[in-house]
Formats: C-alpha cells, structure tokens, sequence
C-alpha cells in the first residue's frame, strides 16, 4: 500500500499510464469509494475518469465493459437506456457527453478518445469475432486494468482467444433474438451470437492459474493504490500465452473440467 493517501482524479498518475494508451477498466469500485469516503475526500468516481482523461490525451481511448445479458432472456436492448451489468464506472461513463456506447447488445463499451468513431462504428452480431472490439484489443495490444476484483469474474478478453483458437470444445456459438432499439429510437428484431458454455459437459472457467504464465511473459503487473489491488494485463501479449494454453494444454490454466487432475 502507498504511504499517503492517493485521491482519485490522481490515481492515473501511479497506474503506468502514458499519453495516447488505449486503456480498457474492469473494476469494482467499492474499495476506491472507501479509501476516497474515509480520507474525507467527496466520492466522486467521475473525478477518477478525468484523471485518466487527462493523461492519455485525446489521441489516447478509455473504454468501460456496459454489458448487460438480459437480451439473452429475450428482452429488448434499448442502445440509450438499457443499464450497465458490470460496475459504477461503466454506469457513470454512459452518462456522460464525452463518452458512446458500442452497439453490440450484450458485450458494449463505453467510449471515449481517439478511437471512439472507430468502435462504435462497428456492426459486429458476434460477441466475440474478429470484427468486434476483442479483436481491435488484441491489435493494439490494450491495456486491461482490473481493480479490486478477479481474472476469474472479470477476464472476457479470454473468451475471445478461445473462440478464435477454433479448437475449444467445451463452448459453442449460440444465436439470440430479440428486439433492438437503436441510437435513433428505431425498433427493429435482431439476431446476435455468443461463445457460450456447454453446461452438460460442467467445465467451470477459472484464468486466475494462468496469471503465472502472464507475469512470465511479461504482460501482467500488480500493484496497489491506497487499499485497491490493481492488476493490468497487457491485451496483446495475453493473447499469445492464452492461446498457448489453449492449443498446448488443453485449457487447463483457464478452465476446469469434471474428472481433471
């Protein structure tokens, strides 16, 4: 733990961060809010934001996960105002002027900077394709920063490298419908894809074992801000040594199969 107290439009400052990054933040934000309500500073998450803002630049991108499941039940996908699923900061992006949601309806991103146009352009119907925002991580090898939580609960980019491999036998592609409302009001039925689990074959997906293989080859660091624990995981190189996994090992540092030993 840092010695003094760290306030959070200052925490981009002691997060490696570099003018034009393209940075994507997985995060519960709990402990930062703690950290922030317990030094009398106002939680003020949107201040956390603004800091990272303002060190990458506007030739640099900020992205936040804003996926939501529910069209996987059949419900509609309303691009305004269906929520965000997965944490505060992703919730707080979407209402703000300087960020745009992707379109996809179960895997979305909040954006902001330079890449902005580039990622919220895209039509890809697959969650996990070559033609999604996976694939564009990969490519420019982004950095992950995941905050206070686990490889395991917060690791999609995984998915993606086990898609791609073309050998995982334990997911498959499903299709769902559903109704889209889109950035204009327009409803229209739509048909996206996910790489899904294929629950009789009870495969549990675990990534923290490969965490290993990562710092090894040099594409993972920790290291903490006040109370937070902060891994980040450069996107790029993650790619190679899960697939390495996945070709060379069966899977067996992402996933955990019934009868494994």
């Amino acid at each position: 733990m840092m010695g003094n107290y760290v306030k959070l439009y200052e925490y981009a400052k002691y997060m490696k961060i570099e003018r034009g990054d393209i940075i994507l933040i997985s995060s519960d934000s709990k402990k930062m809010a703690f950290d922030a309500l317990t030094n009398k500073e106002p939680v003020n998450l949107n201040n956390f934001i603004d800091g990272i803002i303002d060190v990458i630049g506007p030739e640099g991108t900020l992205l936040f996960p804003t996926y939501n499941w529910d069209f996987c039940g059949g419900e509609t996908f309303d691009y305004k105002n269906t929520t965000c699923k997965t944490g505060t900061l992703g919730t707080i992006a979407l209402k703000r002027s300087d960020f745009k949601r992707t379109k996809h309806p179960i895997y979305s991103f909040a954006v902001y900077g330079n890449y902005q146009d580039e990622l919220c352009n895209m039509e890809n119907t697959d969650s996990f394709g070559i033609d999604s925002p996976f694939n564009f991580f990969k490519k420019k090898n982004a950095k992950n920063y995941i905050i206070d939580v686990s490889l395991q609960h917060s690791f999609t980019f995984a998915h993606f490298v086990e898609e791609q491999s073309g050998v995982v036998k334990h997911r498959y592609v499903k299709d769902f419908h559903g109704d889209y409302v889109d950035e204009r009001g327009n409803v229209s039925r739509k048909t996206y894809s996910m790489f899904v689990r294929n629950l009789d074959l009870d495969v549990k997906t675990t990534i923290n074992p490969i965490e290993d293989d990562f710092i090894k080859a040099g594409c993972l660091e920790r290291f903490t801000i006040n109370s937070s624990s902060i891994t980040l995981v450069m996107l790029g190189s993650a790619y190679d040594v899960l697939l390495n996994d996945i070709i060379n090992n069966n899977s067996r540092k992402i996933c955990e199969f019934k009868g494994q030993n």
